[in-house]
């Protein structure tokens, strides 16, 4: 699935300013099996340690950029990184921020039922 939110201006500047983090364009090749874009979420805090964020709050899956592999050394195989947008502005387990969206890991994400009609 191929999806593009260049829709607004801010998602344009988004984009383009993670870009140039990055130094690469992002992709916009769905993985198969990957939460779609629009998909509401929940981003959970880990059991383990007092993060990665102050609470767990609602998001929505953003089709900034597609979901990439987690290539850090402590991801789960096969992990899938997410561009999340916060339904209010959010902290960090740091105290940074506020953000309004984010990259989350995929475990951190927990889907929402989709509302029955």
């Amino acid at each position: 699935m191929t999806e593009s939110s260049a829709s607004f201006p801010a998602e344009v500047d988004d984009r383009q300013a993670v870009e140039q983090i990055l130094g690469r364009p992002l992709s916009q090749t769905w993985p198969t099996g990957a939460l779609a874009p629009g998909s509401r979420v929940t981003v959970v805090r880990d059991q383990d340690w007092d993060g990665p964020w102050q609470a767990e709050f609602a998001g929505t899956i953003d089709a900034m950029g597609a979901p990439e592999a987690n290539e850090h050394a402590r991801a789960f195989e096969g992990e899938l990184l997410y561009w999340v947008a916060f339904d209010a502005p959010q902290y960090d387990s740091g105290g940074d921020g506020p953000y309004r969206k984010a990259r989350i890991w995929g475990r951190y994400l927990r889907a929402d039922p989709e509302p029955e009609a």
